[in-house]
């Protein structure tokens, strides 16, 4: 057996039309072989797993060492399932850049069309942007979201796929989701975050080490004049840490990870305004906190510094980057074959060829037609 480590560099090329089509096609045949036999919510979970999704894009032909296999293994489902998302159960909205802004207008079409109740479809877009909203501020790596996909199913579970890229490292870093109306956002909410670099220091507010954290940031914006006397107390002037009020001993407070940032709010007019909202919106919870419109990177470590340095809750600053493994090893590293779920993967496969085969051969599948058609207009 060969063994290696997958790297995620960015990439700047393009698929070749060629390849993306018969990408499409091949990823048609196993998102079909799998939902018929097992269900929609079953092909969620494993999209959630970062190995099985690699694995996927690996079996799709693409560049198993670059950030392109997430963008065009997802590019190419959400094309296969073009025309199929009704009879398949399973709707794939969001991409990269511009499109993954147009996520949450997706996510509503779609309510329209399977006339969804509006607590359903409503709930369906707060997921998404609290999964990217969780991923670019409370997981502060360096790493900037460009790709976002939400995919969900009738019964309301879904996951969420988005990449970032770091460029100064020349990097990407991949995080996962699984999801249902009743996710919790912001304690470990990740399936799994894939990276092929580990940072020093990662401000981390999911972590469960920052769960003081985040219960004394929700109490300190409810008092506004302290909270804005406690962040003028932290300035930085020409890179030095300068105390108005009070002089702290450089024992434990001697570096921070943001110590170089101006959080004064007389010279950010955005933070200023963002500052404002949260304290007028007085957040019940730290989820709330997150979600106040305008609330931004900038704005959780302000308020996570406050809560370290004047009220000494410490937050994680331990990368939650991992590597994954699918299915052990034999010598229990890093831990004992799990062989239900060998033979599981094993029957998909063995169903998905036998399928395949069966569909290329007979094409007796309309909703495959017209799928197909895709690509003759």
């Amino acid at each position: 057996m060969r063994t290696g480590v997958a790297e995620f560099t960015l990439d700047y090329g393009r698929c070749p039309p060629w390849l993306f089509k018969r990408m499409v096609r091949l990823a048609r045949i196993i998102g079909i072989a799998i939902i018929r036999e097992f269900g929609p919510e079953e092909f969620l979970k494993r999209l959630s797993d970062p190995v099985w999704f690699q694995s996927l894009g690996c079996v799709l032909a693409f560049d198993w060492n670059a950030s392109g296999l997430t963008t065009t293994t997802l590019g190419a489902l959400k094309v296969a399932f073009n025309g199929l998302e009704k009879d398949l159960g399973i709707f794939i909205c969001g991409g990269k850049g511009k499109i993954s802004r147009k996520t949450p207008q997706e996510i509503n079409n779609w309510g329209r069309q399977l006339r969804l109740e509006e607590k359903i479809t409503e709930r369906l877009e707060y997921s998404s942007r609290a999964a990217a909203k969780v991923d670019s501020s409370l997981i502060q790596d360096g790493f900037q979201i460009y790709h976002h996909n939400f995919i969900f199913s009738r019964t309301g579970k879904w996951t969420v796929i988005q990449q970032g890229m770091n460029i100064d490292k020349g990097r990407a870093r991949r995080y996962h989701w699984l999801g249902n109306a009743r996710k919790k956002f912001i304690e470990e909410p990740h399936s799994g975050i894939s990276s092929p670099i580990f940072l020093p220091s990662v401000l981390n507010l999911t972590a469960k080490k920052s769960r003081r954290t985040r219960r004394v940031a929700t109490q300190i914006v409810q008092s506004p004049k302290s909270f804005l006397r406690d962040l003028r107390v932290l300035t930085v002037k020409k890179g030095k840490w300068q105390f108005r009020v009070m002089s702290l001993p450089g024992i434990e407070f001697h570096h921070h990870p943001v110590e170089m940032e101006d959080f004064s709010c007389e010279v950010n007019p955005q933070f200023k305004l963002a500052i404002s909202k949260v304290i007028a919106a007085k957040p019940r919870n730290f989820e709330k906190l997150l979600m106040t419109p305008g609330v931004g990177p900038k704005t959780i470590r302000a308020i996570s510094l406050v809560a370290e340095i004047i009220y000494g809750a410490k937050p994680s600053y331990e990368d939650p980057a991992r590597y994954s493994f699918a299915h052990g090893g034999k010598d229990g590293t890093p831990f004992p074959v799990d062989r239900q779920r060998y033979d599981q993967t094993l029957a998909v496969v063995e169903r998905a060829l036998q399928k395949s085969r069966h569909l290329l051969a007979k094409e007796r599948s309309a909703a495959l037609r017209r799928a197909e058609s895709v690509f003759h207009h």
